[in-house]
């Protein structure tokens, strides 16, 4: 197995799985469907489903795709053990003949997806599972939970890092959400541009690099700030950050310098008006010699804070609560649908299209290709989805769809700073409107082509914005 890793080449370890299977990790219906698909004989019929978005959350531009390296990892442990069979027998959520069925279940099928990193607009088809529908059904809700929620993450991230430039940020915000969700955000956040976590799991996990240095706590355990930083520049160094808010901020200011005659690291700013409370600060470092001491800014931070921080004499920012529920939107909305399937379960029998025509719940038809076209400067113009077929492209459009499960057989892991890499590379194909954080519409258009002629798009008028 191909285990993710950072660019400085650290490789993790996986660590222990959360759970000793994922199968459970899903809706009951799922299980219900099966049953009934293997005692009506359609279980084995072909079938297609695609995992998409019908929108962006509300005024967002763009979104970013992640969680593809934790979803395949989701896939290989996809097992029905002896307890979990026996859980599902006793609960009656299953038969016998659905249990014999389950015992042996490995997917077999081909998934294609837009890799991890990349850019998504609405009805962009970010997962396409084509196997029997019995394989495909059960994956719907762990692959839902897993894509809605680093996406979330990931593109709240992607804002922030547009709007904080050259400045690094950190995600610090663990104690802000569930313990494993946590994991999961941290390292979504480092694919759309932060530079470090305060979560040692996701360090461990994925080596995400981790950071981090003390609370107001360890300077309240001390008779004076001036004991606190003392015995954390004794541990740490000269080159670390101390936290210069739990008293007098500018007094703070003064003792570590002079405990480090001007060679302190940096500090950090965790209350207050801080974009006035920078400006002060910079101007007492500066005055007291400590030229290259950096300020770190924190305290309920997101991408609106961070712009109107802009013009502030501020080197970095550490971001928790905004970041980890996705800054007012923690979850994407994607949906997973049927989108073909058999005539039978012949292997050779007619695949037709499927869609659902519900009042604002629509979905489109039809195995699905994409591209993102660009014009002669790189710049890209719109998403193409073909139906049916690939879209035709030119000498510079982007095919959008990799190959992710070859019959079975996982092949699209990566190091996770191939995804990093891979969101900085197509952020910077967008037009410049997509930079902006007021609210607007998708910054380029979704075009479905059917056969190569122009069909209808019914997210474009914000129908099926519903899941």
């Amino acid at each position: 197995m191909a285990a993710e890793h950072d660019p400085a080449g650290i490789k993790p370890s996986w660590g222990p799985s959360e759970v000793p299977t994922t199968a459970l990790l899903t809706d009951h219906y799922e299980l219900t469907m099966l049953r009934a698909s293997l005692r009506g004989g359609t279980a084995l019929r072909r079938s297609v489903f695609e995992l998409f978005p019908r929108r962006l959350p509300p005024g967002r531009r763009y979104g970013v795709v992640a969680g593809v390296g934790r979803a395949l990892r989701a896939l290989r442990h996809f097992r029905f053990d002896e307890e979990t069979i026996r859980f599902l027998i006793d609960r009656d959520v299953v038969d016998s003949e659905t249990a014999d069925w389950l015992a042996d279940y490995r997917f077999a099928g081909s998934i294609w997806g837009y890799p991890e990193g990349e850019i998504y607009f609405p009805g962009s088809p970010l997962l396409v599972v084509d196997g029997t529908f019995a394989e495909g059904v059960l994956l719907e809700t762990v692959l839902l939970s897993i894509y809605n929620h680093d996406s979330a993450i990931a593109s709240a991230a992607s804002r922030m890092t547009v709007t904080a430039g050259d400045r690094p940020c950190i995600e610090m915000g663990s104690r802000r959400t569930q313990e494993l969700a946590a994991v999961g955000a941290a390292r979504a956040a480092y694919i759309a541009g932060f530079q470090a976590t305060s979560n040692l799991e996701a360090g461990r996990r994925y080596g995400v690099p981790t950071t981090g240095t003390a609370a107001h706590s360890f300077t309240l355990l001390h008779d004076t700030e001036e004991a606190a930083f003392a015995a954390q520049l004794a541990a740490m160094g000269e080159q670390t950050t101390l936290l210069v808010d739990t008293y007098d901020v500018f007094e703070a200011v003064r003792t570590g310098v002079r405990l480090t005659q001007g060679r302190l690291g940096a500090v950090r700013l965790d209350s207050g008006d801080l974009s006035l409370l920078a400006k002060q600060v910079r101007d007492l470092l500066d005055s007291l010699g400590a030229t290259r001491t950096k300020i770190i800014v924190t305290s309920d931070l997101d991408e609106f804070t961070i712009a109107a921080l802009s013009g502030a004499p501020v080197d970095g920012y550490g971001v928790g609560t905004a970041l980890v529920t996705g800054s007012g939107h923690p979850t994407c909305g994607f949906v997973y649908k049927l989108v073909a399937r058999a005539t039978s379960a012949d292997r050779d029998a007619e695949l037709v299209s499927v869609a659902k025509k519900s009042t604002d719940k629509i979905s489109v038809g039809g195995r699905k290709f994409a591209l993102r076209r660009l014009d002669r400067a790189g710049v890209a113009e719109a998403e193409v989805i073909g139906i049916g077929r690939p879209p035709d492209g030119d000498e510079n459009d982007r095919p959008l769809l990799k190959q992710l499960v070859d019959h079975g057989e996982i092949v699209g892991e990566e190091p996770l700073s191939a995804a990093r890499e891979r969101h900085f590379r197509s952020r910077a194909e967008l037009p410049i409107e997509a930079l902006k954080m007021s609210r607007g519409e998708p910054v380029i258009e979704t075009r479905y082509l059917d056969h190569g002629e122009d069909a209808a798009n019914p997210y474009r008028t914000g129908k099926g914005s519903r899941s």
